[in-house]
């Protein structure tokens, strides 16, 4: 009998973090890819799961032969995949597209738009040979309303969109759904380090979308495929 599986790359962020005690609770067994070790520590001593519940990989999921050869491993020790939660992802401010260097684009590409795209098309395969299945991504609101001063990340996240939004189509005709949170700003300490003045009273937390991401992962939840879900808050 195939076990639960999910992957949820950059899972030691704020919303991976909130996301895994809900997979947990659903019977899941959970991998998790890393780039910063302490942030990996303190995530095993939070959850404090056997190691048959919780699989830790470094990766840098803008490294298609990494994050392939992690998803082989999860997939060889755990016993599938069901579910990926594609959460790497960055944001870069501040500057116009003609003041924006090559460097920068080049980030925002790997962070949000490569880095999904390779999760997605190493766990595909695995996942194909499952009774079901959930791809999530996330996107942004900024895709959506293009605010100056960001054009790179706008564009980014609205190509993820688009990526995801096209892979649900490709899954019409099977047991998989592909959907796309849409948040515009979460509660995490990266986003108060970015953003220092903001008012942050209002923002959704971690916690706020991981429950919509439970909810994708429910039965209920089969007749979604391919939506972008607002998960703005009020902001």
């Amino acid at each position: 009998m195939q076990e639960n599986v999910a992957v949820v790359t950059g899972g030691t962020g704020g919303l991976g973090r909130a996301l895994i005690p809900y997979l947990i609770r659903r019977d899941f067994k959970v991998a998790v890819t890393y780039l910063i070790p302490d942030e990996a520590r303190r995530l095993e001593e939070e959850l404090d799961l056997d190691e048959d519940q919780l699989m830790l990989r470094r990766c840098d999921c803008t490294d298609m032969e990494a994050i392939e050869s992690v998803m082989k491993e999860v997939a060889e020790t755990l016993g599938g995949i069901n579910v990926v939660a594609a959460l790497v992802g960055g944001w870069a401010g501040g500057r116009d597209v003609s003041e924006t260097d090559p460097l920068r684009f080049d980030r925002m590409i790997d962070l949000n738009l490569r880095s999904t795209f390779y999760t997605l098309r190493a766990a595909l395969p695995h996942m194909l040979d499952a009774d079901w299945g959930r791809v999530i991504a996330v996107g942004s609101r900024a895709a959506r309303e293009n605010p100056a001063g960001q054009a790179v990340f706008n564009a980014s996240k609205a190509a993820v969109m688009s990526l995801v939004q096209s892979l649900a189509t490709e899954l019409d005709d099977t047991n998989l759904t592909a959907n796309v949170l849409v948040p515009a700003v979460i509660d995490t300490r990266a986003t108060r380090a970015a953003l220092p003045y903001a008012d942050y009273m209002h923002w959704p937390k971690p916690s706020d979308i991981a429950a919509v991401l439970d909810f994708l992962l429910s039965p209920a939840s089969e007749v979604i495929n391919g939506a972008a879900i607002p998960v703005y808050g009020k902001v």
